[in-house]
């Protein structure tokens, strides 16, 4: 857990971040961080706007069963499912969370004070199923700034026109092909249209689009490094920097500059801004550093643009703090050296499109895998309350 010290109450980087329009949020949650004051604490001192969780980070929390103990033993009595067991543990932190951060809702208007929450990754490709659990999750959280996140699937997609379109914020999760990034703006465009036509009010719907960063490196590099060459070697830790970056580009395609100087935004868009609609911002997500030769905060650093979100795994945010590098916007000026890297990519035959499906098959199988350990640590200490579980 992070220790709110003087360094990080002082956090010059993260209020420098902040200041470059960059919102801050934390990629991690836990009763022990809630309970402690820990997270009002990071609010209050360390600029953090928001909260992101994942099947990985309540796996972490509850299978540690700290502060879990008197409600688990509650569900144990009551006879629940393990499924509904999880649930309900999930949404009561991610419930506290939202009232934590809610006066950062209430003073940015919805734009921040968010808390995600994600549906059960083993629906990632049944699109009927994730608009029912999304629908449920909301029912259940029952707090206006929680974002429910969908992951970028194939069957994703069409869930995400579905629950926008119901008026619930989404977090689209597991981004990692541009192609697909686009896609996921039409289809929260097109949920949108669907919310408009219901007559549903369009400001206080919101959307960030989660592009995973780091574990684009990981795999690129791995094949980089099977090369060998100097020109190969040359190219890493450069990939991940550069798909994100053509990323922002696409989003400003789309939504135009965050201050309308350098490029318009798309005829959709505009009739849609119109209608007060709120554009749906890139999330940099998988931000803390998998090779330990490169800089701790790279991908805060490299990744500065104006209506963005960084949300960092507690590492990233104190190395962020004591020592990151923000000295400005390092995204849209980098547009065509991001291409030019992509391409040196693909010249040595690695496939870009391959290696993203390959990510996000990885990805949901990574969810899955931390949510069938979750349900077998809730498992484990319902049955050890004495009560069969169904």
């Amino acid at each position: 857990m992070i220790k709110v010290t003087e360094a990080t109450a002082t956090a010059g980087a993260l209020e420098r971040l902040s200041d470059e329009g960059v919102s801050i949020w934390l990629d991690d949650l836990s009763r022990s961080r809630i309970e402690s004051g820990n997270l009002a604490a990071l609010v209050e001192k360390s600029n953090v706007v928001g909260v992101t969780t994942n099947p990985s980070i309540f796996q972490a929390a509850i299978g540690s069963g700290e502060g879990y103990e008197e409600q688990l033993a509650d569900l144990a009595v009551r006879g629940v499912t393990v499924d509904e067991a999880v649930r309900m543990t999930t949404t009561a932190d991610v419930r506290a969370a939202a009232d934590i951060l809610r006066p950062v809702y209430d003073r940015t208007g919805g734009r921040d004070g968010r808390v995600s929450i994600e549906v059960d990754p083993r629906l990632a490709h049944n699109t009927v199923a994730t608009v029912a659990e999304a629908k449920q999750l909301a029912w259940l959280v029952d707090r206006p700034n929680v974002m429910i996140k969908i992951p970028a699937t194939k069957a994703g997609l069409p869930a995400i026109t579905e629950v926008i379109g119901l008026g619930i914020s989404v977090n689209v999760t597991l981004i990692f092909s541009l192609e697909r990034y686009r896609e996921v703006m039409a289809a929260y465009l097109a949920g949108l249209e669907k919310a408009a036509a219901k007559g549903l009010d369009l400001s206080v719907i919101h959307s960030v689009a989660s592009f995973f960063v780091s574990r684009v490196d990981a795999e690129i590099d791995k094949r980089l490094t099977v090369l060998g060459t100097d020109e190969a070697l040359a190219l890493k830790g450069r990939a991940a920097l550069a798909n994100a970056r053509l990323a922002y580009e696409a989003y400003e395609e789309v939504f135009g500059s965050v201050d309308g100087s350098t490029r318009a935004a798309s005829a959709r868009w505009t009739a849609l801004a119109a209608a007060q609609a709120n554009p749906q911002r890139p999330l940099w997500a998988s931000t803390g550093v998998k090779d330990p030769a490169y800089k701790d905060t790279l991908y805060v650093d490299e990744l500065v643009a104006p209506g963005t979100v960084n949300t960092m795994p507690q590492a990233t945010l104190e190395a962020t703090a004591d020592h990151g590098g923000i000295t400005g916007d390092t995204v849209t000026g980098g547009y065509g050296e991001a291409r030019a890297d992509l391409a040196a990519v693909e010249a040595l035959g690695i496939s870009y499109d391959e290696v993203v499906q390959q990510l996000e098959d990885e990805g949901v199988a990574k969810f899955e895998s931390a949510w069938q350990d979750l349900l077998n640590a809730v498992t484990k200490s319902l049955d050890s309350k004495g009560v069969e579980t169904k």
